[in-house]
């Protein structure tokens, strides 16, 4: 084979008509005649000398040894040849590239490893070498896509010309069956219409050809997709392999566009689901229609079949249609799997929706708790209580909080909730959204709670709470109750909430009823009775029977209940509390009782009742006093203005606790006290730890007429500990109070403490605290029962009582103008009196003659404790039964603060 001057390899020339005989007339064999590559490139020898008539057949071959005779090309060589290129180890040397003669069987010689070859060019071989990779890669994009389309035009054929000798042996048969029936018809009848036979031939061959068009088509559908998906793949790889192009791919425009479609529409799985269950359908109904005899109608009812029970193709008989319904069906479980997968998920994702929360209430006059604190508890004791008489109510709470842990935490309280349900929900009370889940609008009451921990922004959370609320379009059917932590804040919220917004200020209402407690001991458990639901409240209620009758009679109209004021209608709704005897009631007033429940009263007949005189007068003993605050509170400077109001001239305010007494100073002045403008009372500043012992015992403990002891700001915001502070202060105060008692009053009492076992220190404690009053702030309601069994100190629940008016409010939200008079610094409040102030000794007399009585200096008796119980009894069944009293008993009144 000749190589030309650039290197390349050229066929040899045709040989003659006669080459063929001349070769098989030879002695030696035919391998000769195709050398191996190496005797084309590595022979140097000659060509041997060959015989004279052989040399005649190849006269046309010119001699390549000699430049200068080089004949034409022949007329084949202007056609275009394969070009092939040989790596640079194989190329022939520049010294070799001459003529190269046909070779002779024999084997080549050795070849020189060691000769000189041509440096090769870098710069060449690296284009050559990306030149061939872009091929490869190009042949590579489109030998899957030729493969893929040889493959299913193959497949088709194939299945087409199978069912074509289907049909076409059904054919013959339908034909061989009409020709029979044609002929028993000539048998039985001479004239034969053959227009008919004409007409259904044609019939025949026309739903074969809509059979064919049907496949057709099926499988054009089924093939255009895969087809569509490998061109925007191959532009998609055309498009990333130029790095200077910043497109965005069409596959990734693709795939961009269905995840929008899929997350933005809620039902785009199941309608995808439904228009792939429809396709397939359409698709297999078609194929079954171009492989079967059956009708159109029933192959689509076939394909719904086979893509609903898999094992429906059994029954298939023949290539084609076995073909299809196995096709058919293995769509069909695709898209089972697909429909189990979105019902899965559905599924799953509604009961994590219910697991934290997310659901929305469907609820109507259902109370609202926004927020969550160590008040919830008490809270949701109180509204079931109140609940109790209609068979139980709904709560919903939602707090930023986790659903379940929630429940949890609810489900721990130890109370029985009588009816009433709990539903918890996780959201924000800032949010919109949030608030419609839990229909706010359609609740009776909405109960802000306080945050624990810093008070402003506590506060500062429940104006955002109240804005939010405002804000709702449907506007809000019940009204507001916001717990605040600071009175400094109550005016902005009662701003922003407008006539919605009741508010209940946690701390004031605590101090002022821990002062009124120190004056007067045992009016906490009276506060707790009248607060709480589980005895008597407050209820306001429109009778007309007594339109016209005087406040003096409406008091002994009620035997179940006891009149406390007027809601007088001419005044806007004004309650009055503890009015005049001369006022008659008007049409449209309300009358304000304390009764157990709101359906337990109604008046009757009016009693007839003896008056009476009183046994002296009343004279109001105001003597200076000494108090002592131990610890330190944030309303610190709202304290000692009511004490000041309350207490007479020349008392003296001890200050005990762990906040340096320079910042003291600065600290009431920053809280709006002007310490000039105590009147009655003169402030001690003491610096210490009240749970040390020598701290305390630095203190004239046993001069002090009431002690306070307050939870500390430091520990607030746990209630356990700062309970435990407490109760390690009062026991500390107690056990020195009594170890400063003198010896001869000691002996007096051993016989009294003799019924305690070896621990007579609680003996000592009783005895303690008849001579001083000690009041407990306790946050915790399991702390009350080591209080109450040890009977060494009077409490108040903070957050018990703070729960009780939540409630009370959330209730019936008049009830709230009653509780700021009764805390407030003027107007009528409840006093405990001496039963000598009422009666005499031995006298008897029933509990509407003592509520008389008690007109006669304007009070208003709502109960007695006699000298021998624990607890005083307010609303007393049975008024109007004689009783024998004693002297040493006492009565709660309401009655004007002096």
């Amino acid at each position: 084979m000749p190589v030309e001057a650039d290197g390349r390899l050229t066929p040899p020339s045709p040989p003659p008509p006669s080459f063929s005989a001349a070769i098989s007339s030879s002695s030696s064999t035919r391998d000769w005649f195709f050398p191996s590559p190496s005797n084309f490139v590595h022979h140097h020898q000659s060509p041997p000398e060959f015989p004279r008539a052989r040399s005649r057949r190849f006269s046309t071959i010119p001699n390549r040894t000699s430049p200068s005779s080089t004949p034409p090309p022949p007329p084949y060589a202007t056609r275009r040849r394969r070009v092939v290129y040989f790596p640079h180890h194989l190329s022939p040397k520049p010294e070799q590239q001459q003529a190269l003669p046909v070779p002779l069987p024999q084997p080549p010689p050795p070849v020189d490893s060691n000769a000189d070859r041509p440096a090769p060019k870098k710069k060449h071989l690296l284009q050559h070498g990306t030149y061939f990779e872009l091929l490869r890669l190009a042949l590579i994009r489109w030998h899957f896509a030729i493969s893929a389309s040889f493959l299913i035009a193959a497949l088709a054929s194939l299945l087409h010309k199978n069912l074509s000798l289907r049909n076409q042996v059904v054919d013959l048969q339908d034909e061989i069956a009409r020709l029979n029936i044609g002929l028993l018809a000539c048998n039985m009848s001479s004239s034969i219409d053959f227009r008919l036979l004409e007409t259904a031939a044609v019939d025949l061959y026309a739903g074969q050809g809509l059979k064919h068009l049907s496949l057709i088509a099926s499988l054009a559908l089924l093939s255009i997709p895969l087809l569509v998906f490998k061109y925007i793949d191959l532009v998609s790889k055309s498009r990333s392999s130029d790095a200077a192009s910043e497109e965005v791919s069409l596959s990734k425009q693709l795939a961009y566009r269905v995840d929008v479609f899929l997350s933005v529409h809620p039902y785009s799985k199941p309608l995808a689901l439904i228009v792939a269950t429809l396709l397939l359908i359409i698709l297999g109904g078609l194929a079954l229609f171009g492989v079967t005899s059956d009708g159109l109608a029933d192959c689509l009812w076939l394909s719904w079949t086979y893509v609903a029970d898999s094992g429906n193709h059994a029954d298939s008989e023949g290539i084609g249609p076995r073909l299809v319904s196995v096709s058919i069906s293995f769509g069909g479980m695709l898209v089972f799997a697909m429909m189990l997968g979105l019902v899965s998920d559905a599924i799953s994702e509604k009961f994590d929706s219910l697991r934290k929360g997310r659901s929305e209430v469907v609820e109507q006059n259902h109370t609202l708790i926004l927020g969550w604190s160590d008040k919830l508890g008490s809270l949701l004791n109180q509204l079931a209580i109140a609940n109790e008489s209609l068979g139980g109510g709904t709560v919903v709470v939602m707090a930023e909080r986790d659903k379940e842990e929630m429940e949890l935490d609810i489900g721990k309280m130890e109370f029985d909730f009588k009816g009433t349900s709990v539903i918890c929900r996780s959201g924000s009370p800032l949010i919109l959204a949030d608030l419609k889940k839990v229909s706010v609008s359609k609740a009776r009451a909405i109960i802000v709670l306080a945050e624990d921990g810093n008070a402003d922004q506590s506060d500062a959370r429940a104006l955002r709470t109240v804005l939010s609320l405002t804000g709702v379009k449907e506007g809000l059917k019940g009204h507001i109750v916001v717990e605040l932590s600071d009175l400094d804040n109550e005016v902005l919220v009662k701003l922003v909430g407008g006539e919605l917004v009741e508010t209940v200020v946690a701390h004031d209402v605590i101090g002022r009823l821990m002062i009124q407690c120190a004056r007067q001991p045992g009016l906490a458990q009276i506060w707790e009775d009248i607060l709480g639901f589980e005895n008597c409240e407050f209820y306001i209620q429109k009778w007309p029977q007594l339109d016209g009758m005087q406040f003096e009679d409406v008091l002994i109209s009620f035997p179940d209940a006891i009149p406390c004021g007027v809601k007088v209608a001419s005044c806007g709704g004004k309650i009055v509390l503890n009015p005049d005897d001369s006022y008659a009631l008007q049409e449209g007033d309300e009358v304000l009782v304390i009764a157990e429940d709101d359906d337990s009263y109604a008046p009757a007949a009016l009693p007839t009742v003896w008056r009476g005189s009183l046994p002296k007068d009343f004279v109001v003993p105001k003597s200076a006093e000494r108090i002592l605050l131990c610890g330190w509170r944030r309303d610190m400077e709202d304290i000692i203005m009511v004490l000041d109001a309350f207490l007479a001239p020349c008392s003296e305010l001890w200050m005990f606790n762990d906040v340096p007494e320079n910042e003291r100073e600065k600290k009431l002045i920053d809280g709006g006290l002007d310490l000039s403008r105590l009147v009655n009372i003169s402030l001690v500043n003491r610096e210490g730890n009240a749970v040390i012992r020598r701290h305390l015992e630095s203190l004239p403990l046993e001069s002090f007429d009431s002690i306070l002891i307050l939870a500390d700001e430091s520990v607030e915001d746990s209630a356990i500990q700062a309970d435990s502070r407490s109760l390690a202060t009062l026991l500390l105060i107690r056990d020195i109070q009594a170890k400063r008692l003198p010896y001869r009053e000691a002996m007096v009492t051993s016989v009294q403490r003799g019924s305690f076992s070896q621990g007579s220190w609680i003996g000592e404690m009783q005895q303690a605290s008849d001579k001083s009053v000690i009041i407990s702030e306790i946050l915790d309601p399991r702390t009350k029962n080591l209080l109450s069994m040890s009977k060494i100190s009077d409490y108040v629940l903070s957050n018990e009582l703070v729960s009780m008016a939540l409630a009370m409010v959330a209730e019936d939200r008049q009830i709230n103008h009653v509780l700021e008079e009764l805390f407030a610094e003027e107007g009528n409040e409840l006093q405990i009196r001496e039963a000598d102030l009422y009666l005499r000794e031995g006298e008897e007399l029933s509990f509407y003659e003592i509520m008389l009585r008690a007109r006669q200096r304007k009070e208003i008796v709502i109960g007695y404790r006699l000298c021998n119980a624990e607890r005083a009894v307010i609303n007393p069944p049975a008024k109007a039964e004689r009783r024998r009293w004693s002297v040493k008993d006492m009565f709660v009144v309401i009655a004007e603060k002096e």
